[in-house]
């Protein structure tokens, strides 16, 4: 708009130069235009870059000079058509620079140059003054308005850019806690049924031989379904993974278990129905870190996993041991990270958590989610 301005500006003092020849003496109209047109260019680089109340007024100290000044300049060139568009870039300006009242109140006053002629052709000029003066000031206003909106606009998708990155951000952190609880939940147990299958061989190892051997037969069943549990891992980055049904996965579960030494049984209560595979998944897992953590710090000599379907839309899976129960915090850093990811995955599916006393004794680990 400013350069818009300038360049009008310097068309209506080229105007005045040129109807300026008409006249016998030409010099004042083009002294006027002059004194009119580079108080104008100044204005309109020097006073956008003031503050808002200091503008407002030196803006009207401004109108105050350019209004006379005008006057003047509209008499000495006979209202010729230069010295109207040197007015109206007034009009223009002030829109830009005042609230729209004061704005308003120079868009009235413009046409007052033509005082002094008589009350015919004062109403004639006047009314034709006042429509270009409006028309001018309407203008300007809405391309005032247009270009706040393409500052707006431009804002607004600054905002969306940041917000986007933010949305790339969290997605990433969730992927990445979702490996890290795949890697703790999947990898983490074969490694631990591992670790025990091969203390057992080589404390038989010397006495019995041939069972050391069946011993780490199972040891290296077991690395090889770490090593399958990786694989799936990584291929879930590309594929969605593919399960047996839930109670098969914890029959499996169970029985490497009792593979270890430990009386792991399965029990399945209710009409089984089909879950989310996430709601699944949680399960799944959540047997599978009970597991583990019953064979790597309860003490126990038998654990039992019921997963027992609600008719009340609630699927409950609960693992159960005899062992030496919690410890004084109730919950032991070693399981920490385990229990945090299953509380993680049980909260993206509406469901909950919890670890207590059991029955009698032993340590509880119970599960809720909705199917």
């Amino acid at each position: 708009m400013t350069r818009v301005l300038a360049v009008m500006t310097c068309l209506a003092l080229l105007t005045v130069a040129a109807e300026a020849t008409d006249d016998p003496h030409p010099l004042l109209a083009i002294a006027l235009g002059t004194t009119y047109a580079v108080h104008a260019l100044v204005s309109l680089w020097w006073l956008p870059r003031q503050p808002v109340p200091r503008r407002y007024w030196l803006t009207a100290a401004h109108v105050c000079l350019q209004l006379p000044l005008g006057v003047l300049l509209f008499g000495a060139a006979h209202a010729g058509v230069g010295a109207t568009l040197l007015l109206l870039v007034l009009v223009s300006q002030c829109v830009l620079l005042l609230p729209l009242p004061a704005a308003a109140a120079v868009t009235a006053v413009v046409p007052l140059v033509h005082l002094g002629m008589g009350w015919a052709d004062f109403a004639r000029n006047a009314l034709g003054l006042l429509g270009a003066a409006v028309f001018t000031a309407l203008v300007t206003a809405l391309l005032l308005q247009a270009q706040r909106a393409r500052a707006g606009l431009a804002e607004a998708n600054e905002l969306l850019r940041g917000y986007a990155a933010q949305a790339a951000e969290l997605a990433t952190t969730r992927e990445r806690n979702r490996l890290a609880r795949d890697i703790h939940d999947g990898l983490g147990h074969h490694l631990t049924v591992v670790q025990m299958q091969v203390q057992a061989a080589r404390a038989v190892l010397p006495t019995d031989p041939a069972r050391a051997d069946a011993v780490l037969a199972k040891a290296q069943h077991q690395a090889s379904e770490a090593l399958a549990e990786v694989r799936r891992s990584v291929a879930t980055l590309r594929d969605p993974v593919v399960r047996p049904p839930l109670r098969a996965a914890l029959e499996t579960l169970t029985g490497e278990a009792a593979a270890t030494g430990l009386d792991a049984t399965l029990e399945v209560t209710g009409p089984e129905r089909p879950l989310p595979q996430e709601a699944e998944e949680s399960l799944f897992r959540s047997a599978q870190e009970g597991l583990t953590n019953v064979r790597k710090h309860a003490g126990a000599t038998c654990a039992r996993v019921t997963l027992a379907y609600g008719g009340d839309g609630t699927v409950r899976l609960a693992v159960r041991d005899d062992g030496r129960g919690l410890s004084p915090d109730g919950n032991g850093g070693s399981r920490s990270f385990g229990l945090l990811g299953l509380r993680e995955r049980a909260a993206r599916v509406g469901g909950r958590v919890t670890v207590g006393p059991a029955p009698g004794s032993g340590t509880e680990l119970l599960v809720e989610v909705p199917g």
